[in-house]
């Protein structure tokens, strides 16, 4: 079940959802509009290897745009931090987003239950375009949880990506074992 707009703002007001900052006009009728941060990165190397620590070079994005370029996976990130006590929130692109040719996660639109953080975008392009910090990129999604939470993601010792940041974090993939 995904919570709708006032099912939101109950868990908001409980304390079971934070999302800094709230503007109640971001608030659609089952998601909340997230917003473009002012950095983003780029890989390094062209080449990435999952067992080694990819390096990344960030940079704000100028006030009058960036241009993205297709085959160049760009990491962004949201204005907004986000804290999740009690659901499982979910990342998808605004439709205005994609229509743009611009994908903003490659994989990992889902976060965990206990997942208090800014979120880090993948993004890519079909075609050249120019964005802006603080256009509308997504929209996040709220689904109930069934069942007790074991472990929640901010108290997990192995959690890779609970450091806060108001800045795109690359993989982490390097810190598995395989």
């Amino acid at each position: 079940m995904i919570l709708s707009d006032k099912k939101i703002l109950d868990e908001i007001d409980a304390g079971n959802i934070l999302i800094e900052p709230f503007r109640k006009e971001c608030l659609g009728t089952n998601s909340y509009d997230v917003h473009l941060g002012k950095y983003l990165a780029c890989y390094k190397d062209r080449i990435l290897d999952a067992k080694a620590h990819n390096k990344i070079e960030m940079f704000e994005i100028p006030n009058d745009g960036y241009v993205l370029v297709p085959g160049t996976l760009y990491l962004g990130v949201t204005e907004e931090y986000t804290e999740t006590h009690k659901h499982i929130p979910f990342l998808e692109g605004k439709s205005s987003t994609g229509r743009l040719g611009i994908d903003i996660h490659a994989t990992a639109g889902k976060g965990d239950v206990g997942f208090c953080n800014t979120w880090t975008l993948e993004i890519s392009c079909a075609q050249p375009v120019r964005i802006y910090r603080g256009m509308p990129i997504g929209q996040l999604i709220y689904f109930v949880v069934e069942g007790d939470i074991d472990k929640f993601y901010n108290k997990k010792s192995d959690a890779k990506y609970s450091k806060r940041t108001v800045k795109p974090v690359e993989s982490m993939m390097w810190k598995n074992k395989f």
